[in-house]
């Protein structure tokens, strides 16, 4: 706030003392520039005195979102079931996960599923199981598209993952609830 009074009084001054300054465009574009940060600037530090109650509010919904999830573990889930299943409305949900999650709830369920789909692979016997099937299985149409992005998030086509040998040492998680992962978002 002090910021922004300096640079409303800086401005004030210009016009009074130096209008030539204010007139030149770059000059202006300048000023107005840190005006504008210096207000974005207050107007952020609100969120330091957001109400106690919505933020009890927003970790009850967040711990009713890891209890949902964590009993359907090995199945997909979708928005509408889960908002059903927390008691709140879609909206609701998805602030509490752009907050705390940093991606909208239907983000996080689709790389829920795809996380499931790699466990699936990882443990299928690739002599009896397809991809398709196994992402058929989890909700995924357009293999094409999950391809593509199995590819991106894993380096590895579903193929090669479904082919190899199982081994202990693969790490078989799914994104994590309340951090915030730079692939995912």
């Amino acid at each position: 706030m002090a910021r922004l009074q300096r640079l409303h009084a800086a401005a004030g001054h210009l016009a009074e003392d130096a209008p030539d300054v204010i007139a030149n465009p770059e000059a202006a574009r300048g000023l107005e520039q840190a005006l504008i940060h210096a207000l974005v600037a207050c107007l952020a530090t609100e969120e330091a005195t957001e109400d106690p109650f919505a933020r009890r509010r927003q970790a009850e919904i967040l711990r009713r979102f890891r209890t949902t999830l964590e009993a359907t573990a090995g199945r997909a889930l979708y928005v509408p079931e889960l908002c059903a299943a927390i008691g709140v409305s879609d909206r609701t949900l998805r602030a509490c996960c752009h907050d705390h999650l940093g991606m909208s709830p239907l983000r996080y369920l689709w790389l829920r599923r795809v996380h499931l789909v790699r466990r699936a692979l990882v443990l299928a016997d690739p002599a009896s199981a397809t991809v398709t099937a196994i992402a058929v299985d989890h909700g995924f149409w357009e293999f094409g598209r999950f391809a593509v992005t199995y590819r991106a998030l894993f380096g590895e086509r579903p193929s090669t993952t479904l082919r190899r040998p199982p081994d202990g040492s693969r790490m078989l998680q799914f994104p994590p609830i309340g951090a915030r992962n730079a692939r995912s978002a």
